[in-house]
């Protein structure tokens, strides 16, 4: 089969594409005309309350990036030097790299196979007396194991942070991402299933939190009138930095939020389809959340029975114009955590081993048919031609 339509990058098959329609172009268009209010306007507020309330927590935070996200968090709960924060090496790197911007010492544990996420039975062993935050992330749009973790975290006095940058709208047993951690930091980037193409957001419980990161993302300074429409001298709290959300980047949220279980649901529907039709491979495990869980399929992540044949698939998709990518190598095995931590070099074994045999395919709500008949034929044809073993 081919297909005519290419991305702009000569993609036949993209990892994903942004849906679009005429309402975010038309609230964009409303805030360019009135001329004012790019920044600090009431679309803030408005995206804000629009996610707190779909959560189900009490309060929200917009910030520009899942990344400043994360490193407000930590600024948030005075996470510091001397400090250590459980992390996991399974990730995309930010996730670790906060814990340097604090100057605290992120420590590695391992995670489990059914959701990839930190493995419970693994965070009581790394847990210290210098243990202030443990930051568990939620892969690809399920949730991590984040109930039996936040009980770990209550019993020890530890501060929860999940990163659910991939999950806004994913559940487990009913209870919507967002609002189970003492905070939970969202990222709106260019892939993820709610998109501002960047952006990020911050859900907790917490009022005195919610305050303090309100400072920390607009240099120290509070504010109860728009600082672009007060003539009166700023009053300044605290260091803080410039991590706001503009008002229009604010309105595709508010427009994207409003289609977003449409959105998961066609997400869903192309899911189960790549499923059904993948399965007969006994080469590859498609995706299977456990009982309760929710997933949105921010990313599509088959794995394979061994590197060999994961990466050879990888090459023969790429070769066919099917875009496809490994989510997540390795945070410990990077250059610069190699040499800074080389005691984690071989100690996180599940890490190590199914970042060498998952392979994230494409897949987005407006996905046709044909592009899922074109990726599944393909794949057919790789194991057809190289007579794979399982």
């Amino acid at each position: 089969m081919n297909l005519d339509i290419k991305s702009d990058n000569g993609w036949i098959i993209p990892l994903y594409k942004i849906y679009t329609d005429d309402e975010d172009v038309n609230l964009i268009t409303k805030i360019i005309r009135r001329g004012s209010q790019w920044a600090i306007g009431p679309e803030i507020e408005e995206l804000e309350k629009n996610i707190k309330d779909y959560v189900g927590c009490d309060y929200c935070v917009t910030l520009n990036s899942g990344t400043s996200a994360l490193h407000a968090s930590l600024l948030a709960y005075n996470i510091k030097a001397s400090d250590e924060v459980i992390v996991p090496s399974f990730s995309f790197i930010s996730t670790v790299n906060a814990v340097l911007f604090v100057d605290a010492t992120p420590v590695f544990s391992d995670i489990e196979e059914e959701t990839y996420g930190l493995n419970p039975d693994l965070i009581k062993s790394a847990i210290s007396n210098k243990t202030k935050a443990i930051i568990p992330m939620d892969y690809g749009g399920s949730s991590c194991k984040i109930q039996e973790i936040q009980k770990i975290a209550n019993e020890n006095k530890i501060t929860l942070i999940e990163d659910a940058a991939e999950a806004l709208g994913a559940k487990v047993n009913g209870v919507k991402v967002g609002t189970v951690a003492d905070v939970s930091i969202f990222s709106f980037c260019g892939n993820k299933v709610l998109t501002t193409g960047e952006g990020g957001a911050i859900t907790t419980n917490s009022r005195e939190i919610y305050e303090k990161l309100k400072t920390i993302r607009s240099h120290g300074r509070v504010d109860k009138i728009n600082y672009f429409e007060n003539p009166e001298m700023a009053n300044y709290v605290g260091v803080g930095y410039n991590w706001r959300m503009s008002s229009i980047t604010a309105a595709l949220g508010i427009t994207q939020l409003q289609k977003l279980d449409k959105l998961i649901n066609l997400r869903q529907k192309n899911a189960m389809l790549l499923t059904s039709k993948l399965s007969k491979h006994p080469q590859i495990t498609t995706p299977n959340p456990p009982n309760g869980y929710e997933h949105i399929y921010q990313m599509y992540t088959i794995k394979l029975v061994n590197k060999k044949i994961r990466n050879r698939l990888r090459e023969y998709l790429l070769k066919k114009k099917i875009f496809c990518k490994v989510y997540f190598s390795p945070i410990h095995m990077t250059e610069f955590y190699k040499n800074k931590f080389p005691k984690y070099l071989g100690k996180l074994k599940i890490t190590e081993k199914i970042s060498e045999l998952l392979l994230t395919l494409p897949i987005y709500p407006n996905m046709t048919k044909e592009e899922i008949n074109y990726i599944v034929n393909t794949i057919d044809e790789f194991f057809e031609i190289n007579k794979l073993d399982s």
